[in-house]
């Protein structure tokens, strides 16, 4: 079965600068993929390319099974995109900005109201846009995303600037895409989101995809496992000691949890930001 997102050897300059260098991306329909990397990576000039904003230097691109920018025009029909930067009509209510976005679908007798109580906007539907807080505006901007209930997400920090409970809204709303059947790529600057939704991984740096797998399988094959424990030290001191897990330290595991009491015991594993720096020898904020 060909993937809902499928591109191979991509290649993009600005100038002399270059901001693709070979990339390769396949998102089968139902999975999320998570696209890492600092800024300059080449992220958003990778999903240009795929949403047909740019075309490439060299490769190919195939969503859907249909190539791109051939097929731009249909393919644009059936995906849906959450760019970072708000461009909502901010005179509009956030209902009017959902129905005519349908109308540029050519969607006729189109409802808003589902898609705003999914995003929690319902109260505020009638409400000029210009009222909304960033929060509020980015909970718009991903209703808007879904208006045509796409095949392809591209989600460019699709919980940027939300609280907590709104941003758990969003990734509850993400997973029930992708298990309706939907492809997503999302890029993300939160690794703890990138882990917590993405079924595969892809670190970029400079143009080119450093790794490629699960969050589980890249933290096992590349970091290490350990033990964190706090014991009591005397009277009022809290000792501290990691210690890794694998079968040379079992003694010393002993011994640690031996030598006194013990106020808390913790695994510890690589993060997927621990796992970027290993390849790139830079931190995702840089």
């Amino acid at each position: 079965m060909t993937a809902a997102i499928m591109a191979s050897d991509l290649h993009y300059s600005y100038g002399d600068q270059v901001a693709v260098d070979g990339v390769d991306v396949e998102v089968p329909a139902g999975e999320i993929l998570g696209f890492l990397g600092p800024n300059g990576a080449g992220k958003s000039t990778t999903i240009k390319m795929l949403t047909g904003q740019l075309i490439p230097d060299a490769g190919s691109i195939e969503i859907l099974g249909m190539p791109m920018p051939a097929e731009r025009t249909e393919i644009q029909r059936r995906i849906g995109v959450c760019f970072e930067e708000k461009n909502l009509y901010l005179t509009m209510s956030a209902t009017q900005n959902l129905r005519f976005f349908a109308r540029l679908f050519g969607m006729k007798g189109f409802d808003p109201e589902p898609l705003l109580d999914r995003v929690g906007l319902a109260e505020r539907a009638n409400d000029r846009v210009a009222d909304f807080s960033k929060g509020m505006r980015q909970r718009l901007m991903m209703a808007r995303t879904l208006v045509n209930s796409p095949d392809v997400l591209f989600l460019d920090e699709p919980t940027d600037g939300l609280d907590p409970v709104s941003a758990r809204r969003i990734r509850d709303l993400i997973r029930a895409e992708a298990a309706r059947g939907a492809a997503v790529l999302l890029t993300t600057h939160d690794m703890m989101e990138a882990d917590e939704l993405s079924d595969r991984v892809a670190f970029l740096n400079e143009g080119r995809v450093l790794a490629l797998d699960t969050p589980e399988q890249l933290k096992l094959r590349h970091g290490s496992r350990s033990l964190r424990i706090r014991t009591r030290d005397g009277d009022a001191g809290v000792t501290e000691q990691v210690v890794a897990l694998d079968d040379a330290a079992l003694d010393e595991v002993r011994h640690a949890l031996a030598a006194g009491d013990v106020l808390t015991v913790h695994s510890a594993e690589a993060t997927l930001e621990d796992i970027f720096v290993h390849f790139a020898g830079r931190g995702l904020d840089t």
